[in-house]
């Protein structure tokens, strides 16, 4: 998923012409009548004053906003070699935005306004507050650096998506490359497959540089030390109450991880038929460009959805999606997403490329939803597919009158990907998979390597996501990592947090945090993908415990209208409630891994038993 916060004008003509304007009374000769005392125009009150500026304030918010997002659209689906037009429109209306969300004026009237928060409603400060910390991405009193920031990163991701991947000597896909790390069997080819999908590296490093300079002057002109500090603030939470979070998230997953990685070194140095098992993985050993999802290791006799789905196509995929959701009570997808969706692979061929990442797009705050992705059918894609739609219709949720524009997202950043994440997994368990005829009810389907693969996905994904991207993230930002020192650090962590390392020396020659695409476009936010993942099993739980009344590791959601009105609950406020306050009210218990542990505890036994006479080195 991603999201565009950025600036704006207007407003700010609108919110001066609101300040009252005392009238001086008229000097007159001595009156032989005391005169009338000169009647003073009522001074509005701070909510009214609020209300006026928010109204104004939306208004043109939502209009930018709607050009920026098209704009941006634009640079994401169609990307021509050489052609910087859209990269050009991109960065201009970025700029109109910043010009109008990082106003002076807007400042000014913001903080004076959240000044007399006492006198406001709850409501009213919490959309101030959002306009705030969105003008601190582009404040207009160091217009030229935000001006530069956009442009920045707009060349960035041309270059990002535009990259043109070589393997044995010809143009491969980033689709193509992900296809050969899960089936490629020759170590060898494997090396040359991953190092191929970094060469991109390189071609970042200036780029990134330039932009971790940029961001950071950006969010300290109102305060925030670093950007790292700045995202995190979205939470409510200090960069060091952010890093504390999600480090205890790591400890609380470890002893699973620990069990896996070793599981892991074994099995798959008798796949490649090596003899010495290796003390750290090598990372083109592993089915994933970087480590974070190793459930391609495993097939699951009996779910094996690979054939099933290639036979139904791509676009049954998006439809039964779809479905699903219009099963828990959801409506019909509106015809937009449809018309103006990017959802296919291109034709071979096109002249231009796309941004082959999935990602869900609330184009105008309102209802013109999209997403783009590159759907083929395979099991991969069919829990994608499942996972965006769970965006656009948290999108569609919170698009009510009760939730103004500013609100428009999720309680915060991780619930949009818990939400999606949530669906991914409930439309890959077996009962579910049965009811709509993928798999056969009465196949003997192996409880214990389902399980393996579901933690080869989500707990392999922690020490990545918390870990490797955010401990990088955080000193690549807030610590001023040095130039010179910026692969080091990657495979420090990768080896503190994942136990892998690169199959071969990687030298600063290399950038290999760069080839992840949100450290260029979407950074220093990675955090959000772990907290979801402790988010949905936490929703998961109860719901399968509370609601269905079954057992988590073998549910069904299809057709329940109560899981559905439990989902629309949490997605209809948005931004507008506070994110602890919304966890703890809908399942009981604060953030913790407590759910995620507890539902792979029944693995534990298993990976041990394998683990016997085994060397572990985490």
């Amino acid at each position: 998923m991603k999201r565009y916060f950025l600036p704006t004008l207007t407003a700010a003509a609108l919110l001066t012409a609101c300040a009252p304007i005392a009238k001086t009374p008229t000097a007159t000769t001595t009156p032989t009548v005391a005169p009338e005392p000169a009647t003073q125009p009522a001074v509005p009150r701070w909510d009214e004053r609020a209300e006026t500026f928010l109204t104004a304030y939306s208004t043109e918010y939502q209009r930018l906003y709607t050009q920026a997002t098209e704009a941006e659209w634009r640079s994401n689906t169609r990307i021509v070699p050489g052609d910087t037009s859209n990269a050009g429109a991109t960065a201009r209306a970025n700029e109109r935005m910043a010009a109008f969300t990082g106003s002076a004026a807007n400042i000014k009237e913001l903080r004076e306004l959240l000044d007399h928060k006492d006198q406001l409603t709850e409501l009213q400060v919490k959309q101030l507050q959002t306009a705030l910390y969105n003008a601190a991405n582009s404040p207009q009193t160091i217009a030229e650096v935000v001006k530069r920031r956009i442009q920045a990163e707009a060349a960035q991701t041309e270059k990002l998506y535009g990259f043109d991947y070589k393997y044995a000597g010809k143009s491969v896909t980033t689709n193509d490359l992900d296809e050969l790390l899960r089936k490629e069997k020759n170590p060898l080819k494997r090396q040359q497959i991953w190092e191929a999908s970094k060469e991109i590296g390189p071609t970042l490093k200036d780029g990134l540089l330039n932009l971790r300079d940029l961001r950071n002057q950006t969010v300290q002109a109102l305060g925030y030390p670093d950007y790292f500090t700045y995202q995190a603030s979205d939470y409510g939470l200090s960069r060091e109450e952010m890093l504390t979070l999600v480090r205890k998230l790591n400890d609380e997953l470890r002893p699973l991880y620990r069990e896996l990685h070793t599981y892991a070194r074994y099995e798959l140095a008798k796949k490649y038929g090596q003899k010495q098992v290796p003390d750290y993985l090598p990372a083109s050993w592993l089915p994933n460009r970087w480590g974070q999802d190793w459930s391609a290791m495993v097939d699951v006799k009996g779910l094996d959805l690979d054939p099933v789905l290639a036979k139904k196509g791509a676009e049954w995929q998006v439809k039964q999606a779809e479905r699903f959701y219009q099963s828990l009570g959801f409506p019909a997808l509106p015809p937009v997403f449809y018309e103006k969706s990017s959802l296919y692979p291109l034709p071979k061929g096109a002249t231009y490329k796309k941004n082959n990442h999935a990602s869900a797009w609330h184009m105008d705050l309102n209802q013109d939803v999209r997403s783009l992705m590159s759907v083929e059918g395979n099991t991969e894609w069919y829990e994608t597919t499942h996972h965006e739609l769970g965006h656009i219709y948290y999108y569609l949720t919170y698009t009510n009158p009760d939730v103004p524009p500013l609100l428009r997202g999720g309680a915060n950043r991780a619930y949009h990907e818990a939400m999606g994440s949530l669906m991914g997994l409930a439309a890959t368990q077996k009962p579910f998979l049965a009811g709509l005829g993928l798999v056969d009810a009465k196949s003997k389907t192996d409880q214990t390597q389902t399980l393996l693969k579901e933690a080869l996905n989500y707990a392999t994904f922690i020490p990545f996501a918390s870990g490797v991207m955010s401990e990088w993230e955080n000193s690549f930002y807030a610590d001023k990592l040095p130039a010179d020192q910026l692969n080091a650090k990657w495979w420090e962590l990768a080896k503190k947090y994942q136990g892998i390392v690169p199959p071969t020396t990687r030298g600063e020659q290399y950038l290999d945090p760069a080839t992840k695409t949100h450290i260029n476009d979407d950074p220093a936010q990675y955090y959000d993908y772990a907290l979801s993942y402790v988010i949905l099993f936490q929703l998961h739980d109860h719901i399968a415990k509370n609601i269905l009344k079954q057992d988590p590791h073998a549910t069904n959601y299809y057709g329940s209208k109560e899981v559905g009105a439990f989902l629309a609950d949490i997605m209809r406020p948005g931004a507008s409630k506070d994110w602890r306050t919304v966890l703890k009210e809908k399942t009981g218990e604060d953030l913790s891994a407590r759910a995620m542990v507890e539902y792979f505890q029944p693995l534990m036994a298993y990976l041990k038993q394998q683990n016997k006479g085994r060397k572990y080195t985490m």
